[in-house]
Formats: C-alpha cells, sequence, structure tokens
C-alpha cells in the first residue's frame, strides 16, 4: 500500500465508523473550545465555552460526522456549580470549568469535551505522526495510552464503535462496525 492512497482508505474508514454511530444510535457528546469573551471598556470579559459541534468519543480519539478526527483533550459536565469547597485548587478549577459550561449554554448535564486537537489525516503528517495515529509500513495505528503499543486504527475504531453503541457494554445482538 503507497503512502499516497493511506489518507482516501482513511477517510473511507472514518465515513464507514460514521455511518454505523449514526445507524445504532451511539451516544454523542458536545465539543467545545475556550475563548475570551470581549467585555465593554475592560468590564465583563472572561472565559467561555464556544460549542464547535458534536463528537463520539473513541477512547483517545473524537470522531465528527464532517470525518474529522481530533485527540480527546479534557472533559467536563455541564452542571450547576454548587458551593465552594476550598478543599484544593484542582477541585474549584474543575468546578469553575462545569460553571462555565452551563453558563455558556450547554445543557445541564450535558457532557463537554474541550482542549482536543484537531489532527492532520494527509499522509505526510500521518508518517510524521499525528497526535495518537502514526502511519507506518502502510497501516495506521493509534496509540492508545502514553508508553503503549500501537494498534491498527481499523480495529481499534470498531471495538470503541461497538462498546460505544451498547448500552451496557455486553450486547452481543449489535454487529461490528
Amino acid at each position: 500500500m503507497s503512502t499516497e492512497a493511506t489518507y482516501p482508505e482513511l477517510a473511507a474508514m472514518l465515513q464507514r465508523t460514521t455511518a454505523w454511530l449514526e445507524e445504532h444510535g451511539a451516544r454523542d457528546e458536545a465539543l467545545g473550545r475556550f475563548e475570551r469573551k470581549r467585555g465593554i471598556f475592560g468590564l465583563g470579559g472572561g472565559m467561555v465555552l464556544v460549542p464547535r459541534g458534536r463528537v463520539w468519543r473513541l477512547g483517545v480519539l473524537l470522531l465528527d460526522r464532517e470525518l474529522r478526527l481530533f485527540a480527546a483533550g479534557s472533559v467536563t459536565r455541564a452542571v450547576a456549580p454548587g458551593h465552594p469547597n476550598f478543599q484544593s485548587v484542582s477541585g474549584e478549577q474543575r468546578r469553575q470549568i462545569r460553571r462555565t459550561a452551563l453558563e455558556s449554554g450547554f445543557a445541564a448535564g450535558e457532557v463537554v469535551n474541550f482542549d482536543a486537537d484537531e489532527l492532520a489525516l494527509d499522509a505526510e503528517s500521518l508518517t510524521a505522526g499525528s497526535g495518537p495515529l502514526l502511519l507506518a509500513e502502510g497501516i495506521v495505528t493509534v496509540q492508545w495510552a502514553p508508553r503503549q503499543g500501537r494498534v491498527p486504527l481499523a480495529g481499534y475504531l470498531k471495538e470503541r464503535s461497538r462498546l460505544l453503541a451498547r448500552q451496557d457494554g455486553w450486547d452481543e445482538t449489535v454487529p461490528s462496525p
């Protein structure tokens, strides 16, 4: 398989995965990006989470309906923040992110992915390594955890798609993508 042919094969793989996820009603999640809100005369500025669409979480990858892949970043849930507990700085930061998601217009309880980097899917970028993806010996592979081996992306997408489409994780009646 030549490097030039890899991107079209990857695009076809992503198209099949997207169609399968749609057909089986797999749950998707919101994708957002932090942006600084413009204030008036220096007042009212701050950070907001701007919606960027919907994605399916497939392990370390997020896939949208436009066949774009993102390296999964951080995730939160849009919920009312409650009272500060001052237990830890990181806990207060997570509480503020949840509040920002809710105040930015995401539905209460919505899972919101952010800090997700879009991956370059052309053959040259894949050969150099695009996030967790790497094209090696004509096969696109994914590294699903730091310091772990790589697995072929096709099998990884099938497994993750089946897990996402199953409500309890064990429904054998769901066919593979």
